[in-house]
């Protein structure tokens, strides 16, 4: 494909990640004023938005492993995009209803139910965060499928940035606009409906295109008598024309994603989660360091806006409406949604240009010095009372918020194409050899010298050596490791189980600051404590940074 052709089906391939992140953005900042109208006290309020990442912590390597066997004649990752999508859009239909059909299921009263209009709240916005979040695990699967040479991934994952960041600052764009003087409002019945709608219409119609788009083959097509039984045509027609036509709807039924999806909890649960939990050395650093990173991160964007309110402004949320400490809060909400919006537009700003920085200093220093730029732009904002400074630094946070969502998946995909490399056991096995126990160095230069037609090829590898086909099975690593039977698991491991391990972290980064975060600054009586912990969280994140694995070099010797 041409350049331009390439980059634009990479846009439309991401279109739906877009339509995401608008929807989650703009319902979530929308649903803490539905949930305290509703009576929902505040500190149960934050509770229930806590109920999607744990949900999602829960499933995503189910759905990740699952959409990694699945055998669906729609492809391996759609079928789950679409059951997901359909959460979505199920949610975004509850929400903004929840009175009315609260109302409808009260069996005639003419008042709806408090208790069931909160429940439907509960589902709605559970629904929307756990599906909308989940959602993305196939949707890196499905570009990492697609597209697999390093520098096409990375330019694929730069443009998956792009667009989130893209949608992020329309999801908080749209909520801040005054919708209930439209026309639409006017037949929909009100500001919420009115938005509830509009983001229907665009999460509907990126579905659509994305999934127009992608075009992803059947696993496992080759010749009609190599398929998999899920996979194979009917049988003739004939007398027994009814038995192949309930074994086709069978197989089909099998090859669905919610049955692909019943099937990994039912019968392969203990692997997944044993799986998840055993990860390979290189994954487990990296994960350590997005934990880290995206705790730092999180801890920034949910309390920025009560920080720059109450830090800043020096308002008071609990004051009466109209007073003037209530005012300064509501000021400072609006220069804290402003930062935030900033932060949407530098990470999108440096998602178009990551690529290049990459190929310019290297993936390590890119990935380090986002998190040193963050940790000392939360430092500068825990110090400093001027508010424009304030939010030239917040504008600034978008760098590592740019990177986190692109380099790890990059690298995981990485990892993935040269498991032989990176993906071993991390124990060191021993050689015997005469009754003496030698260590694997020794043991590499024993296997060196005693199978002379080994050679190293130099060739189009991203410039890494690796080794030719010739290669021994249990011939040791770069990593100076001897593959046993922890590796020939690590074999088996798709790429979609370890994209849902990077975005467990994400989700367990908002699980950790929605616990201890209040428990912190009632302590410490200050609202500066929530930039400081993120600042904390920055340096250990830059410290578990310097330990990923980013190429063969960085292997100890």
């Amino acid at each position: 494909m041409p350049g331009w052709r390439s980059q634009w089906r990479l846009v439309l391939l991401n279109l739906l990640t877009c339509g995401l992140e608008i929807c989650v953005a703009a319902g979530i900042t929308y649903v803490p004023p539905l949930l305290l109208e509703a009576g929902v006290e505040e500190k149960y309020m934050t509770m229930v938005l806590g109920i999607g990442p744990v949900l999602g912590l829960l499933f995503i390597p189910l759905i990740g492993s699952a959409s990694d066997r699945c055998n669906s004649s729609y492809g391996r990752r759609r079928p789950f995009i679409w059951l997901l999508s359909l959460g979505v859009l199920l949610a975004l239909l509850i929400i903004p209803h929840a009175d009315v059909l609260a109302t409808r299921l009260s069996w005639g009263a003419t008042r709806p139910s408090r208790a069931l209009q909160v429940g439907l709240l509960v589902v709605g916005v559970g629904l929307l965060d756990f599906c909308g979040q989940v959602c993305f695990t196939p949707l890196e699967a499905l570009l990492s499928d697609l597209y697999r040479e390093r520098d096409d991934c990375a330019q694929a994952f730069a443009t998956f940035s792009f667009m989130v960041s893209l949608g992020g600052c329309v999801g908080y764009l749209l909520p801040a606009l005054d919708w209930s003087g439209g026309l639409l409002a006017f037949y929909l019945g009100g500001q919420a409906e009115c938005l509830f709608a509009l983001l229907i219409i665009i999460f509907v119609i990126s579905v659509l295109v994305t999934m127009k788009v992608s075009e992803e083959a059947p696993r496992g097509l080759a010749t009609p008598d190599d398929r998999p039984a899920e996979s194979r045509p009917c049988g003739p027609c004939g007398p027994r024309a009814c038995c192949y036509v309930v074994r086709c709807k069978l197989r089909l039924l099998r090859a669905s994603p919610l049955l692909c999806l019943l099937r990994s909890c039912w019968s392969m649960s203990p692997a997944i989660y044993r799986s998840y939990c055993h990860v390979p050395r290189v994954m487990r650093q990296l994960c350590v360091a997005q934990l880290c990173s995206w705790m730092a991160v999180m801890s920034f964007m949910l309390f920025y806006t009560d920080f720059v309110g109450e830090g800043l402004y020096e308002g008071v949320p609990s004051a009466a409406p109209g007073t003037a400490p209530r005012q300064q809060y509501d000021e400072g909400i609006r220069m804290g949604s402003l930062g935030l919006f900033l932060q949407c537009a530098t990470s999108t700003v440096f998602s178009l240009i990551l690529s290049r920085l990459v190929r310019a200093f290297g993936s390590r220093r890119v990935y380090v010095s986002s998190m040193v730029s963050f940790t000392a732009s939360a430092l500068v904002i825990c110090l400093s009372k001027s508010v424009l400074l304030v939010t030239a630094m917040s504008a600034l946070t978008g760098f590592a918020y740019a990177v986190l969502q692109t380099l790890p998946y990059t690298l995981t995909c990485h990892y993935h194409k040269d498991k032989e490399v990176y993906m071993q056991t991390s124990k060191t096995k021993k050689t015997h050899k005469k009754g003496l126990s030698v260590a694997h160095e020794t043991a590499c230069l024993m296997l060196e010298d005693d199978m002379g037609d080994l050679s190293l090829k130099s060739g189009p590898t991203n410039g890494h050596t690796s080794y030719s086909q010739h290669t021994p099975e249990h011939y040791p690593s770069q990593n100076g490791t001897v593959p046993g039977p922890e590796a020939d698991d690590y074999d088996k491991r798709g790429v979609g189980l370890d994209f849902a391990i990077l975005d467990s972290t994400f989700l367990l980064s908002q699980v950790f600051p929605t616990l201890f975060m209040g428990m912190i600054v009632q302590f410490t009586e200050s609202v500066t404590a929530y930039i400081a912990s993120s600042a904390v969280f920055g340096a250990v994140g830059v410290y578990f940074a310097t330990h990923v694995i980013f190429d063969q070099n960085d292997f100890e010797g």
